[in-house]
């Protein structure tokens, strides 16, 4: 614009000729404001290492914060804050016995074994329990042992603080096979699916559980004692049901999903005849 105001043109001219609009030359660039949100963005991702974007920036939406995730993802990216991901390796053929979809809480149940070590390296063993409709964990229990009879106990406990299912997904290890677990689901009335041999996805809501758990938490810690653990996975699996937000419940926690599917159940059905229209 300086070499046109040289030439004798004017700026509504010079403007003109280049197609441009004369408010564009009275621009000035607003001052970069994004240290705070950037270190705001690292805590957070300090605080949850094994978390994406996406899921920070509604981490920071529950929190209060109005931003864009388009900006969120820029600032992600410049502080290169990107989760590694392993690659998983794709298996040909169609999968059998593909689960139907629960459609309702407590209709199906998934459990699972998952195994860890103290740091003086004596293994100890997680069983996990995970409500496929709602994705809640209603229990993780840690234990150097638990049998098949510990595992009925924890349903027991299960059933007088939380219900039972009709239908609890498990593989075929000894512990659910078990006369124990036997007899617990026969005197409760709860069916035991037993999955095929060496096809973990068709039990995938519980391998999906037990990939964030050993990803989010077991990975990030280094348990001094059993008793420790024991208390960092029950605080971890309260976060995960009341705090953490899921994709496939749309960004709400398992406990909001819970409330608010709870709420439209309660909703007075439309009466069809009011949904006619009369002409």
């Amino acid at each position: 614009m300086g070499v046109a105001m040289e030439k004798g043109l004017s700026e509504r001219r010079a403007c003109q000729l280049v197609g441009l609009h004369r408010s564009t030359q009275r621009l000035e660039p607003l001052p970069n404001d994004d240290g705070p949100m950037k270190e705001r963005l690292k805590m957070l991702a300090a605080q949850r290492p094994r978390f994406g974007q996406r899921r920070l920036w509604r981490m920071l939406r529950r929190s209060g914060v109005v931003i864009n995730h388009k900006r969120v993802e820029r600032l992600y990216r410049e502080e290169g804050l990107q989760v590694r991901r392993k690659k998983r390796k794709r298996l040909s053929g169609r999968r059998e016995n593909i689960l139907a979809f629960p459609v309702r809480p407590n209709q199906t149940w998934s459990m699972d074994f998952v195994y860890d070590v103290l740091a003086n390296g004596r293994a100890f063993r997680s069983l996990t329990i995970v409500d496929n409709f709602t994705k809640q964990a209603p229990a993780i229990e840690a234990d150097f042992s638990l049998p098949g009879a510990r595992v009925a106990r924890v349903l027991d406990w299960l059933k007088e603080t939380h219900g039972l299912p009709e239908t609890i997904i498990v593989d075929n290890g000894t512990e659910f096979v078990s006369k124990a677990m036997d007899e617990w689901a026969h005197k409760n009335n709860v069916a035991l699916h037993f999955i095929q041999p060496g096809k973990p996805n068709q039990n995938c809501y519980i391998e999906s559980f037990n990939g964030r758990y050993r990803d989010e938490f077991l990975n990030q810690h280094v348990f001094q004692t059993l008793e420790e653990a024991q208390d960092l996975i029950e605080s971890w699996r309260d976060d995960y049901n009341r705090h953490r937000p899921h994709s496939s419940l749309d960004g709400l926690t398992p406990h909001e999903f819970i409330l608010k599917w709870q709420t439209e159940k309660q909703k007075p059905e439309a009466d069809p005849k009011a949904q006619i229209s009369h002409f």
